[in-house]
């Protein structure tokens, strides 16, 4: 009971990480606030952002193996593939803002150039996209957690 508690903590705290890093990125990635301070700090932002879903994962999967629940029970229900389906979506679409965060940072240290407002709006829309979808997983989670699916 001890281990399950301390997984649904660390999941819990890797979850509440990677929203609050999401938040930060949607926050800085605007036209009015980009600056070169905000270029570097976008950049270590989204590398925290990373590292709490490479938590989120980790934490997740080991819920399902060491958890009260057992595999059997998570693996065989849909919400569970649901969850992951959407976590896999947020990562993919997280691709793009990372390289684009880390191709301003190498411009604005070799040039002095911020990007352009195109490109900021761009990128700020598919990180807003990436915030609203992990708002989802939680619903998904919480429909699972009662037994739905099975």
């Amino acid at each position: 009971m001890t281990l399950e508690a301390i997984l649904a903590y660390l999941h819990l705290l890797a979850i509440l990480t990677m929203v609050v890093f999401i938040s930060s990125e949607a926050a800085l990635c605007r036209v009015q606030w980009l600056n070169a301070a905000v270029v570097e700090r976008l950049a270590k932002v989204d590398m925290v952002y990373g590292i709490a879903a490479i938590a989120v994962l980790v934490t997740g999967i080991a819920r399902t193996w060491w958890g009260v629940k057992g595999t059997a029970w998570y693996w065989t229900n849909p919400l569970l593939h649901v969850k992951l389906g959407l976590f896999i979506i947020v990562g993919v679409l997280s691709i793009f803002p990372t390289l684009t965060y880390f191709r301003w940072r190498k411009t604005l240290r070799s040039t002095g150039k911020l990007p352009l407002e195109d490109d900021i709006r761009k990128t700020r829309k598919l990180v807003m996209v990436q915030a609203h979808l992990i708002a989802l997983i939680p619903l998904v989670a919480v429909f699972l957690a009662r037994g739905f699916g099975k």
